[in-house]
């Protein structure tokens, strides 16, 4: 079978998603995965999710982004960080879910997030990270790196362009002209009233809105063909996920 290289978007505890969703899309190990991160905060089974990667990486290839909702969740286990607002947005679901794990499995959870990726950048020159960057002269310049899971002037600038917009153009913006391609994750496309993965300019926006009404989203690089779970909130129907 042809190895595929699959991404995935925004999981916020929502195993039962990303196993229906990975079904529908045929996964096998011969595919490459790369998971554009906020693997916690939202739906019951963060716990079990990061569990869950944590073993998919010993049978897959695989790509693991750090989201932002993953560094507040780092800061709380290292640090007793936290701040009212995580807590109601996924924080405390995330909490709960980790209270049956021993010391030593936190400690294997804490390993695995301390390692993920700011960025991925592909054979293909495509670009993979949470969120964005700013810096005209790309990602290996950006001076503040919490840009990589905080910034949404990516999403935003692709958004207000003019679609008749040339490469060739002086107003064409410089940071798009670095990558064939840039996939993103953090600002759910449900602000914008869509439930599927969305191009504008070279940018793909691959956050479905698993967090909250939408489903789980994963999508084929080359082909553009992509897989979508259930809406993660029938599958945690007595749930509330983030708010």
């Amino acid at each position: 079978m042809k190895s595929r290289t699959l991404v995935i978007g925004d999981l916020h505890g929502a195993l039962k998603a990303l196993e229906q969703a990975m079904e529908r899309a045929n996964v096998t190990e011969n595919d490459t995965l790369i998971f554009l991160g906020d693997y916690v905060d939202g739906w019951s089974d963060a716990a079990n999710l990061v569990n869950y990667l944590i073993t998919l990486k010993t049978t897959h290839n695989c790509v693991f982004i750090k989201g932002n909702h993953d560094e507040l969740f780092l800061d709380w286990l290292q640090k007793e960080k936290h701040n009212p607002q995580w807590l109601l947005h996924g924080g405390q679901a995330t909490i709960d879910s980790y209270k049956k794990l021993t010391e030593g499995e936190i400690d294997v959870h804490i390993q695995f997030l301390s390692e993920l990726e700011n960025y991925y950048l592909d054979t293909e020159n495509r670009l993979f990270l949470h969120a964005g960057f700013t810096n005209e002269h790309g990602v290996e310049k950006e001076a503040f790196s919490k840009s990589f899971y905080w910034d949404r002037t990516l999403w935003e600038m692709v958004l207000a362009m003019d679609k008749n917009l040339t490469l060739e153009s002086i107003y064409y913006p410089k940071r798009l002209k670095h990558y064939a391609e840039i996939y993103i994750g953090h600002t759910v496309l449900s602000r914008i009233n869509e439930t599927t993965p969305q191009q504008r300019a070279n940018v793909w926006n691959i956050d479905t809105a698993a967090a909250f009404k939408g489903p789980l989203t994963i999508l084929d690089v080359d082909t553009k063909e992509y897989w979508q779970s259930e809406p993660a909130y029938k599958l945690y129907a007595n749930e509330k996920g983030r708010n």
